[in-house]
């Protein structure tokens, strides 16, 4: 995905969650972004608010939302139900951007214009360009109204990040049973000869696979940590 497919994804949910560490505390607050060039992406804050000590902290910054409803029905059994849609998440470094910058970038491009101006009448707002990062999109139909799967994910990265691998995966340990292909419910897992493997895109990191595997041929992956399983726990 190039940054104008992630920032429309971004935009066509409007109010974001941007999250922030302080000492070692989770914060959250709702923020948009308002543009994108080659560079990032880019939202605006204040000086005198928290946020932008712990953007200048840290340099870090991560943002999710949800299309087109974060609203939840139930159905007759009183399950969750969701109407097809998708979040999307993305994760990376920042940094302040100048006005005089800013200026220059909106002699160019109009989407810079509402952060010049919006500075203008704030002058103790200011800018910040989302410029190395990483994320996903998930798109998700649970009820496989529009297509025979689930789900699908599609990862992306930008400014020279690299995308971690997260989720499951089998392991050479597999012994090719089908337990976990039989328990799927996500059509992710298939075989290549005698083994079954995960589709990551497909794949909801349920742990529908990891639960029935005689062998702990699945491993858990989150960060590059491996963290094997035992059947039956």
């Amino acid at each position: 995905m190039k940054r104008a497919d992630v920032y429309e994804k971004f935009d066509a949910i409007g109010s974001l969650v941007f999250a922030t560490v302080d000492k070692g505390v989770p914060q959250t607050r709702i923020a948009h972004l308002f543009a994108f060039d080659d560079e990032g992406l880019y939202f605006r804050t204040m000086v005198t608010k928290a946020f932008y000590k712990q953007l200048n902290d840290t340099e870090l910054v991560s943002i999710c939302g949800m299309y087109p409803t974060t609203t939840i029905a139930h159905d007759d059994e009183g399950m969750p139900s969701f109407e097809p849609g998708y979040t999307i998440r993305a994760t990376g470094e920042v940094r302040e951007i100048p006005l005089e910058a800013l200026k220059a970038k909106a002699q160019g491009n109009e989407m810079f214009m509402l952060g010049v101006k919006d500075i203008e009448k704030y002058p103790a707002m200011t800018t910040f360009c989302l410029h190395r990062a990483w994320g996903e999109v998930f798109d998700f139909d649970f009820e496989k109204e529009n297509r025979p799967h689930k789900l699908e994910r599609t990862r992306f990265c930008f400014g020279g990040q690299q995308v971690p691998f997260q989720g499951m995966r089998i392991t050479d340990v597999c012994m090719g049973c089908g337990a976990c292909l039989e328990r799927c419910s996500f059509t992710a897992i298939g075989r290549e000869g005698d083994r079954c493997v995960i589709d990551p895109s497909r794949c909801d990191v349920c742990g529908d696979c990891y639960t029935v595997c005689p062998v702990d041929a699945v491993e858990i992956v989150i960060q590059d940590t491996l963290v094997r399983g035992t059947a039956g726990h």
